[in-house]
């Protein structure tokens, strides 16, 4: 088929870009011909909590990106949802993950559509946000009108969709994030990060943001029995948001010297060190969806330990692959304690069976299904 994914991708950074990207080589090795149509502009800056939306990686090989939609400009909308209506794409992907994109989106789509040809699948991350805002609801309705069919990354978004249309829809996890290059050992991570080969690690991996539940995982590691366990919490990705509170917390605990703070943009080429160190990796989320950290775990073989929220339980059996806990500082708390408790040996073989289950080939049948 001839399919066009509209999305974030290189030169824009982050998981959003890498899935679209990770999709779109998936497809063109089903013999699909596929291009993305990514952003001229995703957010404009005062919309964008972090310090750039850039990368200076190299582009993908490979792949045909065009760099050419601006998410608040109708002119640009109009001028490409009708040269999608001409090039008479079989079907349009679209990854959707906030209302502010739904009339961008919602506008192409309708123009494109009227060649009576070209189909629309949307990717769902979200369709309830996680920090709600004002015309949320009216921009999803208008994003959902033109979109024929969707597969939802997780149970609970599925659900959330059901409010919203009957249209029809299909659940599959969100595959694995394989591109981040194989794992190092505990010494050569250790090494590269200045840190000590020596000390047992949790991660904290991603952008920090309220519902991230990083307070909550910083308050358990200033409990009594995780000091006992002499482990180093390694907090490893960009703050999105004031990090007065955290560093509040860190010093009124005394934590200073247990927690290492990587807050800067993690770029995909350095990303396998801060997993390679963990023995666990941590997820105290107060609510989710689904996450891509989950899969990056997956991929690099770690057990994790993830709060009882949305659809994170789904994927991360509990005393299997990892821990599931509540969204509390001392039920966090808790399971560390279980997790070291527990022999080393065993999570990794169940790991392995359930990383199966994420493949990308698998997602792809999903998604062309629906």
């Amino acid at each position: 088929m001839k399919i066009v994914i509209i999305g974030a991708a290189h030169p824009l950074r982050g998981g959003l870009a890498t899935f679209n990207e990770r999709m779109a080589a998936a497809l063109q090795k089903e013999g699909n011909e596929v291009s993305i149509y990514s952003f001229s502009l995703q957010y404009p800056s005062f919309l964008f909590p972090g310090k750039t939306q850039y990368t200076d990686e190299p582009a993908p090989n490979g792949l045909q990106i065009k760099t050419v939609v601006n998410s608040i400009n109708p002119l640009n909308w109009i001028k490409i949802g009708n040269q999608l209506r001409r090039s008479r794409p079989d079907l349009i992907l679209v990854k959707y993950w906030l209302p502010f994109m739904g009339p961008c989106f919602g506008t192409i789509l309708r123009l494109a559509k009227k060649n009576n040809h070209t189909r629309v699948v949307s990717v769902l991350d979200n369709v309830i946000p996680h920090e709600k805002r004002p015309g949320d609801t009216l921009f999803t309705k208008y994003f959902l009108k033109p979109v024929d069919a969707f597969l939802s990354m997780s149970k609970e978004v599925l659900k959330d969709l059901r409010t919203f249309t009957d249209k029809p829809a299909v659940f599959h996890p969100h595959p694995l994030y394989d591109n981040y290059g194989a794992a190092v050992s505990k010494a050569d991570a250790c090494k590269h990060l200045g840190l000590s080969p020596d000390q047992k690690y949790l991660l904290f991996f991603g952008f920090i943001r309220k519902y991230k539940g990083l307070d909550l995982l910083l308050e358990a590691m200033s409990d009594a029995r995780v000091k006992a366990l002499g482990v180093t919490l390694v907090v490893a990705g960009e703050y999105y948001e004031d990090r007065a509170a955290y560093d509040a917390i860190i010093a009124t605990n005394g934590l200073q010297e247990r927690v290492k703070c990587f807050t800067e943009f993690i770029p995909n080429d350095a990303l396998r060190y801060y997993f390679s160190l963990a023995d666990v990796v941590v997820q105290p989320y107060r609510t989710a969806t689904q996450s891509g950290i989950t899969q990056i775990a997956y991929h690099f073989e770690k057990p994790m330990i993830v709060t009882n929220v949305g659809g994170l339980p789904e994927v991360v059996p509990d005393g299997k692959v990892g821990i599931v806990t509540t969204p509390d500082a001392t039920a966090i708390a808790s399971a560390i304690v279980r997790f070291y408790e527990m022999p080393a040996t065993t999570w990794h073989e169940h790991i392995l069976i359930e990383k199966k289950k994420y493949s990308w080939e698998l997602f792809i049948k999903k998604l062309l299904s629906v």
